[in-house]
């Protein structure tokens, strides 16, 4: 694989300086390149190329791990350390935000709230723990993000937004159309991990005075957030890496055709008995109803 990547990078730099850098042999390389790939070296090609997709759809954040599981998702079989290897010769690397130096200026979060949810992700009434996270979305304008707002008791997408930039107000729109369109009659739990969108007293300040729960992940532990990582996923298998967005408001208006006229009103879900969320909720007022 260190022959593979000096062959794809060698109009950026010269074959002598990366053979010296990888500690490889210049004429070892030239004998490689008369050589017919391996079974195994196309194989590494090929998942490469995935691997690469995979990452640049997460607006080149993901590290190793998820990248792992975004592969899982499309059927391929591959363990961390072969993501791992990889990513590293393809010079993939987890994005983790600048360096700053200790003391006033540290990335310690604003507010921290504990993790109340603790991964109880089967919830017996609606409207009572929302989970919210936010992705990027490629378009020739530029990225895309998108924030949303999952019920984990049907796991119907309640509310969300898109912007061209990732701050606290496009957190705070997603969760505004939530309560909009649920309007809550008891507290609900709302559940997010520790970015700064999050952990803004902005954020903290709407939470308290619409009757609303925080509840957050440890950091660096995307299990904790499963629910919202997992619809992540869906779309962007099931949508996003089939299109090729010109404008920001053509993958605007692809993300609302998904969610509010596929995914919660058609697809089947495995938590909700192979309902879609909408059925499912259906089915259980329904059943409230009749006294089962």
């Amino acid at each position: 694989m260190r022959y593979a990547f000096i062959e794809a990078h060698r109009a950026e730099f010269s074959v002598r300086s990366m053979c010296r850098v990888l500690m490889v042999h210049f004429s070892g390389f030239y004998a490689w390149l008369k050589e017919p790939l391996s079974a195994r070296a196309l194989e590494d090609a090929r998942q490469t190329e995935l691997i690469q997709q995979a990452w640049a759809d997460s607006g080149k954040v993901y590290g190793y791990r998820k990248l792992t599981d975004d592969l899982r998702d499309q059927g391929e079989l591959c363990s961390e350390n072969r993501v791992a290897r990889l990513a590293s010769l393809a010079g993939i690397a987890a994005q983790i935000g600048y360096k700053r130096r200790p003391g006033k200026y540290g990335g310690t979060p604003a507010v921290v709230a504990a993790n109340t949810l603790d991964r109880q992700f089967d919830v017996s009434a609606p409207d009572s723990i929302w989970v919210t996270d936010i992705t990027y979305i490629r378009t020739h304008e530029g990225w895309s993000y998108l924030s949303v707002v999952i019920d984990l008791f049907s796991r119907r997408v309640v509310g969300w937004s898109m912007q061209s930039r990732m701050t606290t107000d496009l957190a705070l729109q997603a969760l505004l159309s939530a309560m909009w369109r649920r309007k809550p009659k008891t507290k609900v739990m709302i559940h997010s991990d520790q970015g700064s969108q999050f952990t803004s007293t902005e954020w903290q300040s709407f939470l308290g005075k619409h009757n609303l729960d925080a509840s957050m992940s440890r950091r660096g532990n995307c299990h904790d957030n499963a629910v919202a990582e997992s619809f992540f996923q869906l779309l962007k298998r099931e949508r996003i890496r089939r299109r090729t967005y010109l404008t920001r408001d053509a993958a605007r208006q692809d993300v609302f055709d998904y969610i509010e006229m596929f995914y919660n009103p058609t697809r089947k879900h495995t938590n909700n008995g192979m309902l879609s969320p909408v059925d499912y909720e259906m089915k259980q007022k329904k059943m409230n109803e009749a006294g089962v």
